[in-house]
């Protein structure tokens, strides 16, 4: 929502704690990070980070990860906070006929949030995929399928810098990135955060 008045509202407290919670969170080397206008109508509060996943020089998904917060709450969110995702990938084209692709994807979403332990409520979601086929001067380009995978849930603690992790790693899965094993935490000098 947009201020009207020359001052912009005072932030809440929980809205603060969980900018903290994101800012200095890091991910895995592969993963870059860019803070971006969150968007202004759909809540007070927001804040939004695009990312992409590189491996061996070339982007293999991306994404953005956008928190809502509405201090009176919102019932469909069942809390004050929402976290809205979206990840975008390519896959080969023997995958568009695979009807579970869609199941599939969705267990990532799932498993990533069940395997953080993060406290989440009202998961919802899409998966889309779309295949292209190329014609004409094109015809040389191998067909491909486009994986779309958007979800949300509401937070049950301001802590949202391990769900920021969650998506990330949800993005790194889609990207074909193997998972790191438990404990293992991926080291690199250039290794991006969020925020200063």
């Amino acid at each position: 929502m947009t201020c009207v008045s020359a001052h912009p509202p005072e932030v809440p407290e929980r809205f603060a704690a969980a900018l903290a919670s994101l800012r200095g969170r890091r991910t895995r080397p592969e993963v870059r990070l860019v803070e971006i206008p969150g968007p202004t109508r759909v809540a007070p509060f927001s804040l939004a980070v695009e990312g992409e996943v590189v491996a061996e020089d070339e982007e293999v998904a991306t994404g953005r990860f956008v928190v809502l917060h509405d201090p009176a709450g919102q019932d469909a969110w069942r809390g004050d906070f929402r976290v809205v995702t979206l990840v975008r990938t390519q896959l080969e084209a023997e995958l568009a006929a695979e009807d579970l692709l869609g199941d599939v994807a969705w267990t990532w979403v799932t498993e990533n949030l069940e395997a953080a332990g993060v406290g989440a409520v009202a998961a919802g979601g899409t998966v889309t995929r779309v295949l292209s086929s190329s014609y004409g001067a094109l015809g040389a380009t191998p067909d491909a399928v486009d994986l779309e995978i958007r979800a949300s849930w509401t937070p049950t603690d301001t802590d949202l810098g391990a769900h920021l992790e969650v998506w990330a790693d949800l993005m790194s899965t889609a990207g074909g990135l193997p998972p790191l094993p438990d404990g293992v935490t991926a080291l690199d000098v250039r290794r991006r955060t969020v925020g200063p």
